[in-house]
């Protein structure tokens, strides 16, 4: 077979031997190594004489029409008296013994499901292989690739999502909850490409723990700063200074304008239960204007302050929801961003102005968000002064939840763990 046809199929260390087309358009293509000797593995010794040839399928990229790949395949004779080894199979980078896919083809399935939110399966049928095959894919590349976290990382993110949906199993003792949890730890660093630097199961402080022990004290010893949710059991673990010696904890604010809100929503709830009887219906202003009491107060228009004005007049006698969306806006002007920083001295005044609105309201909702404020105050604070949020763990949540979908609830939690991991590290390449 001429050059241009080893050339044109371009897989290296072979050639091309011939082409036979069938009557179904698909073609047969044998090729053989381009090696005219090898070395013994046992001795070293290179071995030109060939002692037998067999034919061994193998599977490669598509290429157009369907192709069977055929390798005619040789077992090399070791003529060296002192080697114990005589005969030895040929041997080639693209086809490792032990496999019968070409490394072009497990790069481009690796590639295919890493690089996108794919599943495994889709891609199997695509290049007509199993779907061991792309997990084994998967796997090597992991191996290669992911390691211990990198050094450097002076901010970090933790934060917890669901593995996969609740399930109830039956055991000996009774159904139980299933109710699977994983853990993410992200570099938040704005000078860093976004990664996630790795994956624990449970959300437990225990989980946090774990994961942290497992790096090394340089990595442990440069985060400065952590960020999470309102996490009890994160906190107590993260606070421990012979793990973390020089972090600082903050608390994302989010969250907690989250808590606001739905603070808001139980005290409108709760009033209309009482006033009406029943829930909000859509002719009630207090329902249909629901989503205006969670707006920035301030950003809203004429029309939007006369419809809250007519519904604290109206539909609010108590004056408990108007005092309730006082207390929010309280916690959202606590947290406003102020050019070139907050000052200490301004933190104090609305801090004041907060407690003070929750004291007058005496709303059981939101004396139990002042009180959260409270608990917290020292990761509130911190946040106040470095700014730090938690953003970036987030959206890496929403990308794990799009795999975990895909893969509609991975059984094996390394394999999960190792599919979000990789495409992690495609996105950051």
């Amino acid at each position: 077979m001429e050059k241009a046809t080893s050339l044109l199929f371009d897989l290296d260390g072979f050639r091309v031997v011939s082409v036979t087309k069938l009557a179904d358009g698909s073609r047969v293509v044998l090729v053989e190594g381009a090696a005219v000797e090898q070395a013994c593995p046992a001795c070293g010794v290179l071995a030109g004489r060939v002692h037998a040839r067999w034919a061994q399928r193998i599977t490669d990229l598509p290429y157009g029409a369907p192709l069977v790949l055929w390798w005619d395949k040789r077992r090399w004779a070791c003529d060296e008296a002192a080697c114990g080894r005589r005969t030895f199979s040929e041997h080639n980078g693209q086809v490792e013994p032990g496999r019968r896919l070409t490394r072009r083809l497990r790069e481009r399935l690796e590639l295919a499901v890493s690089g996108s939110t794919r599943a495994a399966s889709d891609v199997a049928r695509e290049y007509g292989v199993s779907w061991w095959s792309v997990n084994q894919a998967l796997i090597v590349k992991a191996a290669a690739v992911l390691g211990p976290a990198p050094q450097g990382v002076r901010m970090l993110g933790v934060d917890e999502t669901r593995t996969r949906s609740v399930r109830w199993l039956l055991g000996e003792a009774g159904w139980r909850r299933s109710d699977p949890w994983m853990t993410s730890f992200v570099d938040l660093d704005p000078a860093h490409p976004a990664g996630l630097l790795g994956l624990a199961p449970g959300r437990s402080g225990a989980s946090v723990r774990g994961w942290l022990s497992l790096q090394s004290k340089q990595f442990r010893g440069g985060i400065d700063v952590v960020a999470i949710d309102p996490s009890a059991p994160f906190a107590a673990v993260l606070r421990d200074k012979t793990l973390l010696p020089n972090a600082t904890l903050v608390v994302d604010h989010w969250h907690l304008h989250r808590l606001a809100n739905l603070m808001l929503t139980e005290v409108r709830q709760r009033v209309t239960r009482e006033q009406s009887g029943h829930r909000g219906r859509k002719a009630d202003d207090v329902w249909a204007y629901r989503r205006l009491l969670l707006r920035d107060g301030r950003k809203l228009s004429d029309r939007q302050w006369a419809r809250l004005k007519s519904l604290f007049a109206h539909h609010d006698p108590t004056g408990q929801i108007v005092a309730a969306w006082a207390g929010k806006e309280c916690l959202r002007q606590l947290f406003d961003p102020v050019e070139g920083g907050i000052r200490p001295y301004e933190i104090r005044p609305r801090l004041e102005r907060f407690f003070q609105c929750a004291a007058d309201a005496d709303i059981p909702e939101l004396d139990r968000l002042a009180a959260t404020i409270e608990t917290w105050w020292p990761e509130v604070l911190a946040f106040l002064h470095l700014r730090v949020t938690n953003a970036r763990t987030e959206g890496f949540n929403r990308v794990i939840k799009t795999i975990k979908r895909v893969g509609c609830g991975y059984r094996n939690q390394a394999n999960h763990e190792r599919r979000i991991l990789l495409h992690s590290a495609a996105r950051a390449a």
